[in-house]
C-alpha cells in the first residue's frame, strides 16, 4: 500500500464521497505507522541495513570457586543440534567445579532431565523437569542453577519454535555432571 499526502481537498472528499471512511482511516495510520521517517542530521543509515540498532551482547562473567570466568558471546546457531551443543559447552565453561569430562561411569548417581525453553535472545524462559531421578533428587536443582549459569545460548529467532531443547545431565558418585549431549559427539 502507498502512503499518499491527503493534504488536498481534492484526494479527501473523492475518497470520503465514495463511502470510504475505512480506507482514509486506514491509510493515515498506515501511513503514520510506516511512513519513511526523518533522516538524522550528519547522514542516514545504509540501505537494507535494519531501521533498530541491536548491540551485540556482552560477555557473561560467571563467579566460581576458582575466580570469576569470562564466558564468550554465544554465536547464533544455525539448528537446534548447534544449539544444544553450544549450550552443552557452554554449561561446561561456566561450572567448572562441578563438571567432569571424562567417560561416564558404568553406574551414575542420577540422570535428571530437564527441557529448557529460551527467549528469542537465547536467556532462559522457563526450566521445566521431564525426569527426576529415584536418588538425589538435588541433583535437578544443580542442573538447573548450571543451566541458569551458563544462559544465554545465543539468538534463536531464526530456529523452528517452539524454542526449547531437552538436555540430560549424568551426575556421578561426587555429584559432578556432565552433558550427555557431549557425550553424543
Amino acid at each position: 500500500m502507498h502512503c499518499v499526502d491527503v493534504t488536498g481537498g481534492k484526494v479527501v472528499r473523492r475518497v470520503v464521497s465514495h463511502g470510504l471512511w475505512f480506507a482514509v482511516a486506514f491509510g493515515v495510520v498506515g501511513c503514520s505507522l510506516f511512513g519513511k521517517k526523518e533522516e538524522p542530521a550528519g547522514g542516514g543509515a545504509k540501505p537494507g541495513a535494519p531501521a533498530v540498532a541491536v548491540p551485540a551482547p556482552a560477555p557473561t562473567t560467571v563467579n566460581t570457586s576458582k575466580g570469576p570466568i569470562k564466558l564468550p558471546v554465544p554465536s547464533t546457531p544455525r539448528s537446534w543440534a548447534d544449539a544444544r551443543l553450544q549450550a552443552a559447552n557452554r554449561m561446561v565453561l561456566a561450572n567448572p567445579d562441578v563438571i567432569y569430562t571424562g567417560k561416564p561411569p558404568d553406574i551414575l548417581l542420577a540422570i535428571p532431565v530437564l527441557t529448557i525453553e529460551l527467549n528469542a535472545d537465547g536467556s532462559v524462559k522457563h526450566i521445566a523437569v521431564m525426569r527426576y531421578p529415584s536418588q538425589a533428587r538435588e541433583t535437578v536443582d544443580m542442573a538447573m542453577a548450571a543451566v541458569r549459569r551458563a544462559a544465554p545460548f545465543g539468538d534463536v529467532s531464526r530456529l523452528p519454535k517452539p524454542w526449547k531443547f531437552n538436555e540430560t545431565f549424568l551426575f556421578n558418585a561426587d555429584k559432578k555432571f556432565k552433558p550427555m549431549t557431549l557425550d553424543q559427539r
